[in-house]
Parts: C-alpha cells; structure tokens; sequence
C-alpha cells in the first residue's frame, strides 16, 4: 500500500511539472523553430543556398546546369537534472497540489536553462557541414555598434531597431511569415520608454504600450530577459532575429519524478530533468544590437 501511495504521488508530481511546463514555457520557446531528436547529435536543417537562372539566347541551346549550394546545421544535446529531498510528512501532501512549490521550482529551473540554451547559441559558433565538423562563428556585419543613433555608447533606441530591421530585410527575410522578435532587458526597456516615438501614437497606428510594457514595434516582437550576456565592455548584447534563423532541439522534454532515497534515510526525492539543445541556423536572420548600460 504504501508503494502505491508513493507511486500515485510520483504520477501526480510528474503532471503537474508537465502541466506548470505549458503553462509557464521559456520566455524563447515559442520564438524558434523546434524539433525532437533521439542519438548524440541531430542535423537540425539542410541548407540550400540561392542560385540564378540562366537567360536564354539561343535556340535548340544546351541545358545549363546550375549547382545548389548544400550546407547543413547540426544541433547537439544538453543534460539538465534539478533535484531536492523532503523528509517532513506534511510537505508530502504538497506534491499532489497542481500549485506545489516542488512542481513550480522544478519546471522553472528546466525552463531556465532552456533559455540559457537558446540565448548561448544567438552568438555562438555553429557546427555545420555534413558531419558538423566545421565552426562557424558568428559575423561582426551582423552588430550594430553601441553608438549607432549617438556620438557616443548609447543604450537601446530607434536608431538601433531600424538598423536591425534594415539588415534582416536587406538578407530577404520574410518578414511577412516569419515573426520577428527582439529580447531586451530591463534597462533596455526602460530605454524604449524614453523614446517618444516608441511609444507616442503620433508615430504608431496603434499603442505601443500595454500595462506599461512595450511589446511589439516596428515589426518586432519584444521578450523580457535579464538572462542576455555582455561583451568584454560589459555592454548588453541584445538579439534581435527571425523566428527561422534559431532552432531548439528536444532529446527529452521536462519530465518530473518521486522516489524514495534509500541512501538518505529513505526522504522522498523530488526529481526533474531535460534534455535540449539549441543552434543558430542561418547568420542573416540574427542580428545582435549592443546596448551600453551605463
């Protein structure tokens, strides 16, 4: 009886994680493309690169043979476990509670390093090839430079955005299928805020600002983060990307579980885990905006 009860407990737990998990997803999930993998690493995408046809001015003339670039982007897996003991009767009831604190930190800690994830691969080097033996770093003719809009290093601004906008199209993205997102923190935020243009209707066919929050402009689709990384200038860098150009691989997706630890005078472990990863699939559809925070 008391197995069944621990069983019964474990099967609870573990729907409430996965519940917890579509209810409160990574903040960068739903911006990148996704797929599921099984094995040590996954060819995320093939590649074909743009060609030219050929303008006839010949009758009866010979076939042209134009060669399609081939490339392809690989996408490897990540590990991550998050664990905590409960000894005490009464914090067991919790764990059956969709609400359970147990089931919220375990999903949050997934969600996280999911993010960490997607955020790392923005500006990392690639593995591409047919085997995924080469590394292809990302291009500096992707950056805009802190001081654009500015004689000095500027935080976020118009200037910054447009210039963003102005290299995703200039690459041909289709801007009209393919969503496009820009993740700020805080203090890039609080930049935007001091834009007039940002968020006077004099500028907008509709607001900009909702609850104090400025969620979509010029196209793009803003995601809150304090998570972004830093330059060796300690300047945010903030990426702004198509939907297409980022992909996350999925080995194993955020699973809970309970089981009783012999090894620990038989306390109840509370157990999550996942298993992911994540890849820059095409240069032109990032863009990275340094932002000085000073």
């Amino acid at each position: 009886m008391s197995n069944d009860i621990v069983v019964a407990r474990s099967q609870h737990y573990a729907t409430n994680v996965q519940l917890l998990l579509q209810q409160k997803k990574s903040r960068f999930r739903k911006a990148v493309m996704e797929d599921s993998y099984k094995g040590k690493a996954a060819k995320a995408v093939e590649q074909f690169g743009a060609v030219s046809a050929v303008k006839r001015t010949t009758r009866h003339g010979d076939t042209p043979l134009i060669e399609t670039p081939h490339d392809a982007r690989w996408v490897y897996p990540h590990h991550y476990e998050w664990a905590d003991l409960i000894d005490d009767q009464d914090k067991l009831e919790m764990l059956i509670d969709p609400t359970s604190p147990y089931a919220e930190n375990g999903a949050a800690a997934l969600n996280r390093a999911m993010d960490d994830e997607i955020v790392a691969a923005f500006f990392a080097d690639a593995r591409t090839g047919e085997d995924g033996a080469t590394s292809t770093s990302f291009p500096a003719g992707q950056a805009i430079a802190a001081d654009v809009g500015a004689g000095s290093a500027t935080g976020m601004n118009i200037a910054k955005l447009r210039a963003a906008k102005k290299l995703l199209l200039a690459a041909e993205v289709d801007v009209e299928n393919d969503p496009l997102y820009v993740a700020i923190s805080a203090e890039q935020h609080d930049d935007l805020l001091n834009e007039t243009q940002a968020t006077s209707l004099d500028f907008n066919t509709r607001p900009v600002l909702v609850d104090g929050r400025i969620t979509q402009f010029m196209g793009f689709n803003f995601i809150d983060s304090e998570r972004l990384g830093v330059n060796g200038s300690a300047q945010r860098r903030c990426p702004a990307w198509a939907k297409s150009g980022m992909h996350l691989g999925i080995w194993n997706d955020v699973t809970g579980k309970i089981t009783e630890r012999g090894d620990k005078a038989f306390a109840t472990q509370v157990y999550a885990k996942g298993t992911f990863g994540a890849t820059r699939l095409e240069e032109k559809k990032v863009v990275e905006i340094i932002c000085s925070e000073s």
